[in-house]
């Protein structure tokens, strides 16, 4: 990872905001996906734009996107994106949602990029270097299970048992909120939010996030505490404190 592939990343952010700041509050046509999740023609031109760019400047670079899937999967650099992380929420108008840029090395996430293009909040962090809101530092925050803060998009994304363990820790923290999509994950890493717990995820759901948690002071494990990367089960937590991992860890095994 080096600054031009930051510098690659802040372009591939450029294209993907050129296609949907004028879809956004549209009335953009809507399919459905095999899995009932919503995706849209903007959806689809962000991530085909971004695509275009990797294969003129990174050829030898593979791809994994959420709308058009993998293309040479097997290199060792990899990226990873989700071109509009929260469609629900871009649907219905609310600048929640965001485009997730990621670079895996040898499957670990060493680049992560957030952009929200309508509000103007773009997080980056990058394996070895601080992470960024706009041109200045974001920094995570320090607390207690029992003063966190604890965001999640939804209730409803929790299958069988999991919903149970979320449960738990949602009976510790100080409060919870819901929705937000990854746009949590930048208040964690800027101290505005302390804890997000989630499963369901996909590699392009999460990949992204972890540079920009971990560059700000935080942490961001799976369920068991142990670190993500390619292969992970897409239950992740996310701590601007890192000593709040074995407390979230263990109410979700308890």
């Amino acid at each position: 990872m080096t600054g031009d592939d930051i510098a690659l990343a802040h372009r591939l952010a450029d294209a993907a905001a050129a296609v949907i700041r004028p879809a956004f509050r549209s009335r953009v046509a809507i399919d459905l996906k095999g899995d009932a999740s919503p995706v849209t023609a903007a959806d689809r031109g962000a991530e085909a734009a971004m695509r275009t760019i990797v294969a003129a400047e990174r050829p030898d670079d593979g791809v994994i996107g959420e709308e058009y899937g993998e293309d040479r999967a097997g290199a060792r650099r990899v990226w990873v994106f989700d071109p509009i992380d929260g469609t629900r929420s871009f649907i219905a108008g609310r600048p929640t949602f965001g485009t997730l840029i990621a670079l895996l090395d040898d499957g670990v996430p060493v680049l992560g990029l957030l952009d929200q293009c309508i509000v103007g909040d773009r997080w980056i962090g990058a394996a070895g270097r601080p992470t960024t809101l706009g041109r200045g530092p974001a920094a995570t925050r320090r607390a207690t299970l029992g003063d966190a803060h604890l965001a999640t998009s939804s209730p409803h994304y929790f299958a069988g048992s999991d919903f149970a363990a979320f449960e738990r820790v949602r009976a510790r923290a100080s409060d919870t909120l819901y929705g937000g999509d990854c746009t949590n994950y930048g208040l964690v890493a800027s101290g505005h939010l302390d804890l997000v717990v989630e499963a369901g995820l996909q590699l392009y759901d999460w990949a992204a996030l972890v540079p920009i948690v971990t560059g700000a002071g935080g942490a961001m494990t799976d369920w068991s505490g142990a670190p993500l990367r390619l292969g992970s089960d897409g239950r992740v937590v996310a701590a601007g404190d890192p000593a709040l991992i074995p407390a979230v860890v263990a109410a979700l095994a308890s």
